[in-house]
């Protein structure tokens, strides 16, 4: 089996020596993913701003690893406040559309968000063999 391999990928990046996501062979994990802009590399104020954000962010860190969201098969979604998830459902639909093929996810509240950060994901992903 071929060696790891790290992914790096701006918005979607690590303070910490930790790569955005890693991958070996089909199988892709990512660290924790938040709705920060690669542009500027901040977070939005807006919860609605984050979520599009880290979704795109989850886009871009798919693309960079040779895959897309449908090779997506389980999320984590931490938020800071459960009764906020019709916002996550709004963009979670629009990214897995189709109800019969959307990957498993787990959503946990969490308090350990410096603010303005109220969202973060990380995933599982089997990607097509090269």
């Amino acid at each position: 089996m071929e060696k790891r391999q790290s992914i790096n990928v701006a918005g979607a990046s690590h303070a910490n020596p930790i790569p955005s996501a890693s991958r070996r062979g089909p199988f892709l994990v990512t660290g924790a993913i938040s709705g920060t802009d690669p542009a500027i590399g901040k977070v939005p104020d807006d919860l609605d701003a984050q979520c599009r954000q880290m979704f795109d962010n989850v886009r871009r860190v798919m693309d960079a690893a040779g895959g897309t969201p449908d090779d997506i098969i389980k999320m984590n979604v931490w938020i800071t406040d459960r009764a906020l998830r019709p916002i996550l459902n709004k963009h979670w639909v629009e990214m897995f559309p189709d109800p019969h093929s959307r990957p498993a996810r787990h959503t946990l509240t969490s308090t350990d968000f410096t603010p303005p950060m109220q969202i973060q994901c990380d995933l599982m992903a089997v990607l097509a063999e090269d």
